[in-house]
């Protein structure tokens, strides 16, 4: 029997999802466990996969198109079937199909994988208007849309930039003849492909305004700026600088990595994460949630390390950091960016945080505020650590300092106790031997 196929909650946090590819196209018959369409999250790029066997009848959703939760996307049954009653309820009613009764079951309409690869997230980028009295290239191999504009995947184009590749000399093999990633990588496999010819213009060449192009919002880009809109209204923020001298941080730090391979090495930044997981449970309303009718306090300290990855921001989080050395941290640092950067990252390793920390020293930023992620009740806003004259026992000497500030929820965090804090947490990193104790 002909049914709708619904769009299914893939994250904690998701309410909406981005139809990125149909693996299957109408009219394609498919068996149980077989991948039907590939969708963007909030947070990564999963897969839906078919709980029994059917024929995919109608696309409702395309390529690109969002979709609610519990927003029919499809249109699922066997072949040949009459759909349409289906079709006309959808027209008239809206493909949102309404809250389940109290008792009732409705079955998933499908279950989630992890993707295998980042490639599945591809949708279409159209490359900049042409300006105003000039004409758009012509793409060598048919891989334009009616409109003349390329289709080209983020990804592609970004490869195509990175490798000076005229994405005009390469022929699309994705849908509707779209650039996709491994024809870049054919392109790379083969030797290095001409350039776009540059042309010097004069002043009067140049007409009109500069061209532009717009992008659909991914769904991560969504979800972060949802978040962090509900994140600096409602909660009553404020803010705490110190600066600490990270001398014997990086001694300490040199020390251990001396004669270790790359991948036993550690950041400074692993420091830091396990300093403040031990600061946090010697100060329990730092580690702690407002709940509108109690505060949530943790039992261990669970840190989310701010990743930044081509759509934004994710923190994935080393669960009870306190109680783990810097060599484990760095590891676990490692393995989790990875995988947040290939969009490989499950829920449970991206949510639940009791404290998050940024650090954009490695960008040359000296001093910046964070953005609280609810429901925690603090960040860490770290900078880099920068050789500073600073007066000793009357003495004008040079140390490496670096200035951290702390964003605070003041419902649950107040201003001597976040300065506490931050003394423990400064304490710890001007002297090591502390979070040996």
């Amino acid at each position: 029997m002909a049914e709708k196929f619904l769009m299914p909650k893939l994250s904690p946090t998701m309410e909406e999802g981005q139809i990125a590819r149909w693996v299957k196209n109408e009219g394609d018959a498919f068996e149980a466990n077989e991948t039907l369409a590939e969708v963007d999250t909030d947070k990564a790029t999963m897969e839906m996969t078919a709980l029994s066997g059917g024929t995919l009848l109608k696309i409702l959703k395309t390529a690109g198109e969002t979709a609610a939760l519990g927003e029919a996307i499809a249109i699922v049954g066997n072949k040949g079937e009459d759909i349409s009653s289906l079709l006309q309820e959808v027209s008239s009613n809206g493909s949102k199909t309404p809250a389940a009764t109290a008792g009732d079951q409705p079955a998933p309409p499908a279950k989630v994988e992890k993707p295998a690869e980042l490639e599945l997230k591809e949708t279409s980028a159209p490359t900049p208007s042409p300006a105003a009295g000039s004409q758009p290239a012509p793409a060598a191999n048919g891989n334009a849309s009616q409109s003349g504009r390329m289709l080209v995947s983020p990804i592609a184009a970004r490869m195509a930039a990175d490798n000076g590749i005229d994405l005009r000399s390469i022929a699309g093999t994705g849908p509707n003849g779209r650039i996709i990633k491994r024809d870049i990588e054919t392109a790379l496999s083969g030797g290095p492909v001409p350039a776009a010819s540059t042309k010097a213009y004069t002043p009067s060449t140049i007409v009109g305004a500069a061209a532009f192009r717009d992008e659909p919002t991914s769904q991560m880009r969504r979800v972060i700026a949802t978040r962090l809109t509900e994140s600096i209204g409602p909660i009553p923020t404020f803010y705490l600088t110190v600066e600490i001298e990270m001398d014997n941080v990086l001694e300490l730090r040199k020390a251990i990595n001396a004669g270790a391979d790359d991948q036993d090495k550690i950041s400074v930044n692993d420091i830091i994460v396990k300093a403040a997981a031990m600061a946090l449970m010697k100060h329990q309303f730092v580690n702690a949630s407002y709940q509108d009718k109690n505060i949530r306090f943790y039992g261990q300290a669970d840190i989310g390390v701010a990743v930044a990855i081509d759509e934004g921001l994710i923190t994935p989080v080393i669960r009870g950091a306190n109680v783990k050395g810097f060599r484990e941290i760095a590891a676990e640092v490692k393995d989790l960016a990875a995988k947040a950067r290939s969009k490989k990252l499950q829920p449970e390793q991206y949510t639940g945080a009791t404290f998050s920390i940024s650090n954009l020293g490695m960008f040359g930023i000296k001093e910046f505020t964070a953005i609280i992620n609810p429901p925690e009740s603090g960040i860490l806003a770290v900078g880099g650590a920068n050789p500073t004259p600073v007066v000793r026992d009357g003495q004008i000497v040079v140390r490496n300092i670096m200035s951290v500030t702390m964003s605070c929820d003041h419902r649950v965090v107040d201003g001597a106790t976040g300065a506490k804090f931050l003394q423990t947490f400064k304490q710890m990193l001007e002297q090591p031997a502390m979070m040996l104790a």
